[in-house]
């Protein structure tokens, strides 16, 4: 919905929320992942949870959610209390400020005594974290400290050791190294939102006296809309790839017309600086496994001289797929989408021209087309709706661009096949399917929240989720790697499923759709079944649940020799397929586990 994407109008949205509520909650065929989150606030919390459901319901994520009484996050963390215990969160928030600060330091205190009112604060909060974790084994997400709306000791408050912004700054430090330290464990940046915001606006001290609302009221949509960012990401619901115009957007002026060498890029004047500036941001965006792409109208060899200048920040190279030509944009953007085999809905499209944007907007559904305004808005735009937020960096992140560009060169080596399994033998594949493992369980936990085609259950597991289901003795765990002539493709298969007596129940099998057709899913079902054999299993029985985008996957079970032994009317399906006396392999070309 585009009033909720940045720049929004934040006073618009309090007072319309129930028919935004209303109107996210009457799209048609929106499949939601429904999450639990506690809310344990340290102030008022109501118009923060009404906020982050609208920018959730964005995100296709239907949150239910409890709330702490005022000012009981402590007492609800550490000693819980039955409706927060039958509740059992997803997710918890602690929406806590520097107003929940107990104990702050005074000018008579010595350096020993600041440091130790300063660690018995940390510790207090610590001690609701991981009460919180060890009972609900759930994600957690923690505000920092904001900074004081005011400094008693002037201009020393950040450096003398007794002002309270140095206090804050060195509490804030401790939360961090938490955060480093702890999987599943995110800081929300409500110091940053503050200073954006502006700390004396922020702070609101009408709002705090009448409302006990730790910021200002018209403040809340922007702190729910940076909050939803974490929480979308950690289910799954980052955009995978940028795609980018290229005149008045990646360079000043038209390349066509202008010609290359009078383009503004560069360092030689104010608007120069200002396009090389933005191309910085977009580069950086790829070590973070992003995909870059360009959607522009233009000669090829205009665009391709445009990015070969000298001084161009971006080259070629740096773009997955390049389509400079003469074709509608929602087209090419569709074409991009399949060339690289991910949704439409995971590119975020970027163009300067607003009729180019409400063309793509309106022609192609789910796209994501923010409302840039003049060059100098492009980096505020991007960066804070949040798209690509980071809540982790995992090898498969920085090697993502690699992968995908030789899935392309697969696809072009098959071209020159007339027999599939030769092309298959040909690329000398290697497996690797075994149970879950510490170093690929932020991989796992993100496959199950993206992988939208090749998923039979769509169920969706936070990291948190993960690492409990690998360590209950009841489950069989998978995790498929595979490697070829052209690279390692990362971890691409997760499968997991429960045994109760000889019933294998399987609750989750997806596969990323770049390794598709290419018997990875026959190699992951000859080590599920030989595990559930191993485990004394005679039965597995699988699952497959509709949704507009997993129908390439109705028949999986069946074609693995499953029976069909249940279907209702909203197309949901029950297999089962008897192993009692043995199980016959599928896998032909995938050498697993040598």
């Amino acid at each position: 919905m585009l009033e909720l994407q940045y720049p929004f109008d934040a006073d618009h949205i309090l007072r319309k929320k129930k028919s935004i509520r209303k109107q996210l909650l009457a799209r048609e065929n929106v499949k939601y992942i429904e999450k639990k989150i506690a809310v344990l606030g340290g102030s008022t919390t109501s118009d923060v949870v009404l906020m982050l459901e609208l920018f959730l319901l964005d995100n296709d994520i239907k949150p239910v959610f409890y709330e702490s009484e005022y000012n009981k996050f402590w007492e609800d963390a550490v000693f819980g209390n039955e409706e927060l215990d039958s509740f059992d969160p997803d997710l918890v928030y602690f929406h806590t400020t520097s107003r929940n600060i107990n104990n702050w330091p005074t000018v008579r205190d010595t350096a020993e005594a600041v440091e130790e009112l300063a660690q018995a604060e940390f510790d207090r909060f610590r001690q609701a974290w991981e009460s919180v974790a060890g009972k609900y084994h759930c994600t957690i997400i923690q505000n920092n400290m904001e900074q004081p709306f005011y400094r008693l000791m002037g201009n020393s408050d950040v450096s003398d050791i007794h002002g309270r912004l140095n206090f804050v700054n060195r509490l804030n430090q401790k939360f961090y190294e938490y955060a480093r330290e702890h999987e599943s464990f995110y800081i929300h940046d409500a110091n940053y939102q503050a200073s954006v915001y502006g700390i004396k606006k922020w702070a609101d001290l009408a709002d705090w006296y009448r409302y006990k609302y730790a910021m200002a009221v018209s403040a809340i949509p922007d702190f729910a809309f940076s909050l939803s960012h974490i929480i979308k990401a950690v289910y799954g619901r980052n955009k995978k790839a940028l795609a980018l115009d290229l005149d008045n957007t990646l360079w000043g002026g038209v390349v066509g017309d202008d010609g290359p060498e009078n383009i503004k890029i560069g360092q030689e004047d104010a608007v120069s600086e200002l396009y090389s500036e933005f191309q910085e941001y977009v580069k950086a965006h790829k070590d973070l496994g992003i995909l870059l792409t360009v959607n522009s109208k233009n000669d090829i060899e205009n665009a391709l001289a445009g990015l070969k200048r000298p001084d161009s920040v971006l080259s070629p190279d740096d773009f997955l797929v390049i389509k400079a030509n003469w074709e509608n944009k929602d087209r090419n953007l569709a074409a991009t989408a399949d060339e690289i085999n991910i949704g439409v809905d995971s590119l975020v499209f970027i163009d300067d021209n607003p009729a180019e944007r409400a063309i793509v907007r309106d022609s192609v559904k789910n796209s994501t087309v923010p409302e840039v305004g003049s060059p100098e808005t492009y980096i505020d735009v991007i960066d804070s709706n949040g798209f690509f937020e980071v809540t982790g960096i995992s090898d498969e992140d920085l090697k993502r661009n690699e992968m995908y560009k030789a899935n392309i060169e697969r696809k072009q080596t098959m071209s020159s096949f007339a027999d599939y399994g030769e092309y298959l033998k040909s690329l000398e594949m290697t497996g690797e399917i075994k149970p879950f493992a510490p170093m690929y369980m932020a991989r796992i936990a993100e496959l199950t929240n993206k992988s939208n085609q090749f998923n039979l259950t769509t169920r969706r597991c936070s990291l948190a989720e993960i690492e409990q289901i690998a360590s209950d003795p009841e489950y069989v765990t998978l995790y498929g790697k595979l490697t070829d002539k052209f690279g390692d493709n990362g971890v691409v298969s997760v499968a997991f499923g429960h045994i109760d007596g000889k019933i294998a129940d399987i609750d989750l099998w997806l596969m990323s759709c770049r390794v598709l057709k290419r018997d990875m899913e026959c190699a992951m079902m000859d080590e599920f079944a030989a595990e559930c054999l191993r485990r004394g299993a005679s039965t597995i029985v699988g699952h497959y649940y509709p949704t507009a985008k997993n129908k390439m996957v109705k028949d999986f079970f069946a074609d693995r020799g499953f029976t069909l032994v249940e279907e209702d009317g909203e197309g949901n399906r029950t297999y089962e397929l008897d192993i009692s006396e043995g199980y016959v392999k599928t896998n032909r070309y995938i050498n697993v586990n040598p």
